[in-house]
Order: C-alpha cells, then structure tokens, then sequence
C-alpha cells in the first residue's frame, strides 16, 4: 500500500489497486497526515486545510468521522493511525509515499555528487523536513555549466542524474490538486512544486554537463509555460537549447523571458539569463564528444546578434508598435517592379472602445493569451460563449486591446448579430468591409461572396492579425471569416456553445460563468463608488445576489442608484426583491436590458426548446432533468433530453452534473412572465402533468423501502418516462437530488387547490424523507400534505396524513402532538379500511410505549397483529411484515425479549425479499439487540455486519446513526471501548449532518474516551 501526494492524493493497494477515499476533504485529511508523517498534526491544523480560517460548528465531529473512515481503509496496511495530542499522527514507512521516495532519490544523488573543489563550485541537493526537497548551489568565479573546469566524475554526475530523473518521474501532475482550495493547501502545494522545480534545476544542470542538455528541454519548456518569471529555470532552457544546436530556439527563448519580465515585473533579465543569452550568441553549440560544432554558414554569428536587438513591450510602444517577430512579407509591402518598396496601406484597427469600469476577468484573460496570444501554444481559434449580459463582448474587447501590439497587420472586428429580430448581417458584406480594411480597393472587391472568401483567405494568409466575431449564432456563420494564416488568431463570442466549431475547427471553448461575489462588488464601486458601497455592505451583497451576478444586470441597477442620487442601495434591493417587477427593475429606457437579451434568445429557438422555456415555470426547484421536461412536454425522454440541450446550448440552462440543469434566477423570473401569459387551462395541464410524473416516480422509489404502499388512485396524465431505480440505494440518491422540489410542489399544490395530488406527493415520500435523514424537512412536507388532506372532505386521507404526521413529530420530538394525531387517525378508520386502519393501529402503538404507556402499546401492538392476519383487512405480507416489526419493538420496550424474537424474525421473513426495507432493518436490529439480551451474544455479529453494511451501502443516513450508536452500546458491554468510540463518533457525524441534537452520545463518548485516557 503507499500514499501518493506527487499529484492527484491517492491511496493505492500493494498489487497498486487505486483504493477509494471519498471525498477531498477526507484525501486532504490523508494527505496532511503523510506529509507530516512520524509527527502529530494540530486538530487546528486540519480546521484550517479543510475550511481556511472559518470552520463550521460540526468541524471537530466531521474530522472524527474522516479520521474514522480512514482507520478502517488503512487497517490492513503498512500505516498506522494513532490518536496523539494535539490531534493526530500517522506511522510508517517513509518510502510508503512518494513525496519520501522522492527525497530519498534527492538525498542519494546528493551524496553521489562530487565536490568541485577546483572551481570553487558546489551543486548539492538536500531534502529539508517541512519545505520538502530544495536545491542549493554556491558559485565561485565560473558558471555553473563551465565544464572545462568542473570537478565532477562522469560517473558521479550520470549516477545523480539518474537518480533525479526518477525522482523527477514520481511526479503525476500538480501536487495536492484536488483538495479543497484553502491558503493552506495552496502554500502546502507551493512548497511541494518548489521543489520540484528546485530539483529540475539540478538535473538540468548536470544534463548540460553531461552533454545531455537536449534530454532537459521538454521539462524545462514545461516549467517555464507554467511560470515564466523564474530566471534560472529559464537560463537553463536557453543553455540546453543551445547545446541541442537549436540556437534560433535559445535565442528566441530569451527573448521571450525578456519580455515577460519587462511587461509583467518591470525588470531587465538578471545575470543568469543575461550570461546564458551571451552563450547562445557567441558560441556554437557543442557536438555530443565536448567539441565545438561548425558554425552554420546560413546563420553567421552577426545575424543572431541583429536578432537579439529584439525591443521589449515597452520599446515597441514607444517606436510606434513595430511587429515583435519577424513575418514574411506581406502583399502590401513587396517590392515593385521597379525594386522600390510600395508604400504600405494604414493598418487597420477596427476594436471597439473598452468599456468604462471593467473589473475582473484576468483568468479568462490568461485564457486567451495561452490560445490566441502572441506566445500562444494553441491553435488561434477560441470561441467565448455564456449567457446573455455575462460580459462576453467586454470580456474579449478588453483583451483584444491588450494583445493588439502583437498583431501589427491589424485588429479586424465585427457584430454579426446572430440574434438580432432582423437577422445576422451577411456574411458576403463583413468579408468586403474586410478587404476594404486589408488595403483591397474597392474596385477590386469581388461581386460574388465566394470569390470575396478566396480573395480574403490570400490577403490573410501571410499577415499577422488578430480578428474578433462577435455574437455569433452559429457555426455556418463564423467559418467564411476564418483567417488562414498562421500567425492570425481568431476570437469568437456567442450565447450559442457553437460545440460544431469546436469539431470541425479545432477551436477552444471557454465558457464565461457570472462574476465571483468580489469581482461583482468592485463592478458596484467602480460605478457607485467605494463609499456608497461600503455604508451598505449587506444590501450591496444582496444586490449581487438579486442580480445573478450578471456584469448587464448589475451595471443597470447601478444606473439607476446613480441617477438617483437620494436613494440608498437599499430601495433598489427592495425594488428587486419582489420578483413581479425584477425584471422590469433591471429595464432601461434603450435596448439594452435583461429581458430584451432573453428575449432576442428566446426567438431563436426551435418551437419546443421555446415551449419548455414557459413550461418551465410550472416546475419549482432550482435543478430538472429530461424526466421531469418530459412530463411537462408530454414526449419521451430522448426527445426531452435533446431540447434541454438546446437550452443548454444557449445558456438558458447549465448542465452542472450529467443530466441535470440549473437556472439563474432572472431567467426563471423570465419564464415566469411568458408562463403567466399562457391560457389558464394549458397552466393547468402542465402542473398537473408534472405533479402526476412524480407521485409515479415517488411511488416507485418508495417501494424499496416501504413494500406495498399503496399508489392512492390513478394518474390522470400517466408520465411517458418515469425512472426506476433499481434498489433502495438509487432510489435515496434519486430523492436526495429531488427533494427541494418535492417539498416546493407540495407546498404549492396544497395552496392552490390541488389538494389530491399535495397529500398523496406527502404520504407516499415519508419512508424517503426518513431514509435520507431529512427529518425536519419530512415534517414541513407532512404538514403541508395534512392541511391539503382536512381540505379533501376524505376521512382515508385525513387519517393517512395524520398517521404520517404522528411519526414524524415523535421523531423530532413532539411526543404530545404525535400522540395526539396518532389517536386521532385510529378513531377515524375501521378494520374495514384495511392498510390505513392498520397503520394507524401499529403507529399509536408505538408511540403510546415510547411515551410511557407500556400497557397500551403492547395491547395495540397485539391489536395489529391479529388484525394483519384477518381476511377483513385484506394486509399483503408487506403490510403483516410491518405490524409484526412493530410488535418486536414495543415487545423488546415491554421487558419480553423471547415474544419480541418471534415477531422480529417473523417480520424477517415476509420481508425477505425487501433486504434494504425499512422495517426489515428494524427488524434485524431488534433480533441482534434481543440475542445480546438473552446472552447469545456471538449469534448477534453476523446480524451487526449485515445491518450496518447494508445502511452504509444504501445510504440510510438515520438508520445508519441509530445503527451504529446501538452497535456501539454493544461493543460497550463486551468491553471494547475502542471501536465503540469510533462508531459513536460516526454516529454523532451522522446526525449532525442533519443537525439533529446528539447530546447523549456526545456524553457517552466523552465517558468511554475518559476510560481510554492514559
């Protein structure tokens, strides 16, 4: 087994499996604890690597429940985990992980090198205990490459080179990468790649002395993309160039670092880079034996100097923004016939103006340069898409502006309107007005649009210029403007993906999210001033909010504040906060405003992506996939699928996960108004159709774990897809991604009139709401399906709901109440209502002996009991199954460990074919408690492993905790306090989880740790 920290944390096997640790914050737990390894790490310290300076209150109990999980995947390997003050420690061995086999390597090839007392310098590398592995070197009068004078063996140096390169070779990519993003973790993985980089140095170095330099460059090329600013690194790239004999490479190479230092620090190249600079140009590259190389009669020792005279960003500003790099020669500035040079047409610069108040940005802005810059390392084509008023246009007008000197032939811009209600302009006019712009006369401009697209493609074949197309609609509209040449690069924009350029063109897609919450509050003090922004924090945040973030959005609330002078950020949130009027508030007297850039969106689509778009409206949570769009457009799933995708495609919806999509808040409001103006009756429709797909859906999920509940009616609009979850486990995970919108129907179908459909939604996710551990939420649903119930004059619905509800309220400890409803519900039914007068019977039954009625609970128990097995009743297994679990649990209450076994077992077995069930599970851990009582203690284990594998496995979040803390109870009683602590600690996570009070454990825990204390 062995911890890997060299890149993404893993844990692996010894056959080198990849062993699952779930979660980054749990691998961030791992990963402290091996870089650390051998020494206690601070409670304080995991605080801080999982939530930077802002712990949550549940911090500690979380960390035990890591910690936990973490124990039982390392169990059976070389690592030990001990609990040791101030919090934790890991033991084992060093070369179990990465990070200690790569020091050893450093270590080992320090030790294989050489001093090199003759020219005075030392290269050494040494691994420290909390930086990691550095490099150090000491320089007398020579460099550090001067081989004629170094002193160290050819063995020695091809031995410490190896032995780096297998160091060098552990690493996987970005150390500590997938780890939660905290200061902690970004300084922990700075040191980490400092090392690396320090390391590189080293070998690089003995490389060049080795005459192996060419080997260095691809790492070292690696290196500098990744940031440029570090001079050794980039003075040793020139070096090993230069010895590989691609001496245009070296040169260009300096000339590079020479820039990035003059325009992002400032600064001329240090002594290193200036010294491996004068290499490169006055010496010829070494053959592999040491000796001297010819110089190349095609590029004399004059002509590299002319090109080291290369200006830097400045330089050029200053001289009027001559070309950086040498291009050949373009149509405009080829010699005559005469041999004189024609004069060369004024450069075109079409870029619109910046606009004013611009904020953020910069990693989209690295984007850009990286794909289209002038030292780009892709191919020139990037599209920008997102949605509408996201700042697209700005965002790459903004760039074009910085990057222009980079492309002297010029800056070709246009808005081609892809979603103007009067059409694209054509494509035939941009590419005229293009000509005209390359120094084409207008005479010589072709008619037809396709000789226009060859003559274009000539006149940009050997120029260097950079072309924005802005609002695209789609591919076919962007293809004939493509410049051909290789030093051109093309930036795109459009609400459309345009994923058939991506195909076909190659292009790179980024697509731009609304502004980080920081970059939006400087958007509002850039437009309002810091002042007036700073007196209202809390209202300027909730302005961000209102906003979506949206650079359009917030730009026109904050004209408005400025033209009002008076008002105070404050009476505009308040504005905003009505969703009536928001998007109204967020209009301007002009064109520009949110609703008209959904507007101009929403003409475009195809008529049903433009239908779901008002559908949508009927649909309450913030997520919805192809089944729930199904069910409001009354088509199968890939037909439903496939017009969310459009909607995607135009960021009407994002696809954060596979199959589910998300909204902002202005384009939900959006729908809301187009929904409003739809007939009252196809409103109607299309709730109803919507809360008929998910009683289906509920129905089916819910049978896993409450076998044979009943459906409560026919649908009136049966879905046409509907999932099936296979098991418990897809069925909680279903609910888990569902749930917000489940509550959010109910609520809304018991408000305005759709009472059938609100208490049938409530009754029938009960056994998912318990599953999954909402328990308060369980009760806000239940609330919502009983008062839809006392409106349906159906005394089968009301006793249902109040059944239900009685459940609930005990479970989150509101005994009266319960008891109350519980009564209630059996005095309204008769034997002859079968299920619902059973349920009734056992649920009073229980409550009763948890409240303290022991007498009538076992009475009542034995009541359901017979009544399951009457033919009146008519109970399936399922529901005879739950009367008998019931009877087990108030039995074992009773003090009757030998009746409470039989119904336990009995419940077992009509519910054998529902492993994952709810009351199957009670039922195992009843037995296992009433074995324990009745002193077959060893009998139990097999029933523990089962129940808790199985809630593990499934999901079952309160079942799990109530599972584990009797477990724990247990393992009390047979003195092993050890794993008693570990699963009580699990449990009180579980609970807190839901926020649910775990004060007994909790005290529990602390006596059993008291006991373990030394």
């Amino acid at each position: 087994m062995g911890i890997r920290l060299l890149g993404p944390v893993e844990l692996r096997a010894e056959d080198g499996t990849l062993l699952e640790v779930a979660g980054s914050q749990r691998r961030a737990v791992l990963a402290l604890l091996a870089l650390q390894l051998g020494r206690p790490v601070a409670i304080e310290r995991f605080f801080e690597l999982l939530w930077g300076d802002r712990p949550p209150a549940h911090a500690r109990a979380a960390l035990q429940g890591h910690i936990a999980a973490l124990r039982k995947v390392l169990c059976d390997s070389a690592f030990t985990l001990h609990t040791r003050a101030p919090g934790y420690l890991l033991t084992g061995a060093p070369e179990q992980v990465d990070l200690g086999r790569f020091e050893d390597l450093v270590a080992r090839a320090e030790g294989a090198t050489a001093t090199e007392a003759a020219s005075g310098t030392q290269t050494s590398v040494r691994t420290g205990p909390q930086t990691g592995t550095q490099t150090s070197k000491q320089t007398g009068a020579r460099t550090t490459d001067d081989t004629e004078t170094a002193q160290v063996s050819t063995d020695a140096a091809t031995e410490a080179a190896a032995l780096l390169q297998q160091a060098l070779d552990l690493w996987r990519g970005a150390p500590l990468a997938d780890l939660p993003d905290t200061d902690l973790r970004r300084a922990l993985a700075g040191r980490l790649q400092e090392s690396w980089t320090q390391v590189l140095i080293s070998w690089s170095e003995l490389r060049l002395r080795l005459g192996s330099g060419a080997a260095a460059v691809p790492a070292l090329e690696q290196s500098v993309r990744a940031d440029g600013l570090r001079e050794p690194v980039a003075a040793l790239l020139i070096r090993c160039l230069h010895q590989a004999g691609r001496t245009a490479d070296a040169l260009t190479a300096y000339h590079q670092a020479r820039e990035r230092l003059d325009s992002q620090l400032g600064i001329t190249p240090g002594p290193a880079l200036r010294a491996a600079f004068a290499t490169a140009l006055s010496e010829e590259a070494p053959a592999p034996d040491g000796h001297r190389a010819a110089r190349q009669p095609h590029q004399p020792a004059p002509e590299r100097a002319a090109m080291a005279e290369r200006p830097t960003a400045a330089e050029r500003s200053a001289t009027g923004g001559q070309p950086p790099l040498p291009v050949e020669p373009t149509p405009a500035t080829t010699a005559t016939a005469t041999g004189e040079r024609a004069a060369a047409p004024a450069v075109s610069r079409q870029l619109p103006r910046q606009i004013a108040g611009f904020v953020g940005r910069s990693l989209e802005s690295h984007w850009l340069d990286r794909e289209c810059g002038e030292d780009r390392v892709g191919d020139g084509l990037a599209v920008v898409v997102g949605p509408a008023g996201v700042g697209k246009s700005a965002t790459v007008i903004r760039w074009a502006h910085s990057a222009a000197a980079a492309f002297p032939d010029g800056q070709l811009f246009v808005d081609l309107r892809g979603f103007d209600p009067a059409g694209p302009v054509d494509q035939g006019d941009v590419l005229g007005q293009f000509l005209i712009a390359l120094g084409v006369p207008e005479a010589g401009i072709p008619e037809d649009a396709a000789a226009r697209g060859a003559l274009y493609r000539t006149q940009t074949e050997r120029r260097r210029l950079l072309v924005v197309l802005d609002n695209a609609r789609s591919a076919a509209d962007v293809v004939g403007l493509l410049p051909i040449g290789p030093n051109c690069s093309t930036v795109v924009t459009s609400r459309n993906t345009l994923e058939d350029l991506v195909v076909t063109e190659g292009a790179a897609l980024l697509r731009l999210e609304a502004l980080p919450d920081d970059d939006a509050l400087r958007l509002l003090e850039r437009a309002l001033t810091p002042l007036r922004v700073q007196a209202e924090p809390q209202a300027a945040q909730q302005l961000i909010t209102l906003c979506d973030r949206l650079p359009l959005a917030l730009r026109i609330a904050a004209s408005r504040l400025s033209s009002r002078p008076s008002w105070a950020i404050a009476d505009v949130v308040a504005e905003l906060t009505d969703e009536r009027t928001r998007l109204h508030t967020l209009d301007t007297q002009g064109a520009t405003s949110v609703r008209a850039a959904l507007t101009l969106t929403y003409r475009h689509l195809s008529s049903t992506a433009a239908r779901l778009v008002v559908l949508l409206a009927a649909h309450p949570g913030r997520e919805v996939d192809g089944y729930a769009a199904a069910a409001l457009l009354r088509c199968h799933l890939h037909d439903a699928r496939r017009t969310l995708g459009e909607l995607a495609s135009y960021h009407l919806l994002t696809e954060n996960v596979p199959g589910r999509y998300t909204r902002h808040d202005l384009i939900r409001l959006f729908s809301m108004e187009l929904y409003a103006d739809q007939p009252a009756e196809e409103r109607k429709l299309s709730s109803d159709r919507l809360l008929d797909y998910y009683l289906t859906a509920l129905r089916l999920a819910s049978d896993h774990l409450d076998p044979g509940i009943e459906s409560y009616g026919e649908r009136e609009h049966p879905p046409l897809a509907f999932p099936e979850p296979a098991d418990a486990r897809a069925s909680l995970a279903w609910f888990r991604l569902e749930e917000p919108t489940i509550r959010a129907l109910v609520t809304a179908a018991s408000a305005d009139g759709r009472h059938e459909h609100a208490w049938r939604m409530a009754r029938i996710s009960e056994s998912l709401y318990y599953g999954t551990g909402r328990l308060t939420d369980e009760l806000a649903c239940l609330r919502a399906g009983l008062r839809a119930a006392e409106r349906t004059g159906s005394t089968q619905a009301l006793a249902v709901l109040e059944g239900a509800c009685a459940n609930a309220l005990f479970s989150v400890s509101f005994p009266d109440e319960a008891l109350s409803l519980a009564r209630q519900a059996v005095e309204r039914t008769v034997p002859a209502d079968g299920n619902t007068h059973l349920r009734a019977v056992y649920s009073l039954a229980l409550i009763s002996a948890q409240t303290g009625d022991l007498a009538q609970g076992r009475e009542l128990a034995d009541r359901a009991v017979g009544l399951s097995e009457a033919a009146e009743v008519g109970a399936l297994p399922e529901h005879q199954g739950a009367a008998q679990g019931y009877a087990a649990t108030i039995k074992l209450m009773a003090g009757d460990p030998v009746a409470a076994l039989t119904h336990a077992r009995e419940a077992r077995r009509l519910l054998a074919d529902y492993p994952a069930s709810t009351l199957k599970l009670l039922a195992t851990l009843n037995e296992a408690q009433i074995l324990h009582l009745l002193g077959n203690s060893a009998a139990t284990e097999p029933l523990w492993a089962t129940l808790l594998v199985t809630t593990r496995e499934t999901g079952f979040l309160h079942l799990q905790a109530v599972a584990e803390k009797w477990y724990a109870s247990f393992l009390v009683d047979l003195g092993r306090l050890d794993e008693a602590a570990e699963h009580l600690r699990v449990a009180i996570n579980l609970h807190q989880l839901h926020g649910h009070v775990a004060t007994a454990l909790t005290e529990q825990l602390a006596d059993i740790e008291a006991t373990l204390a030394p």
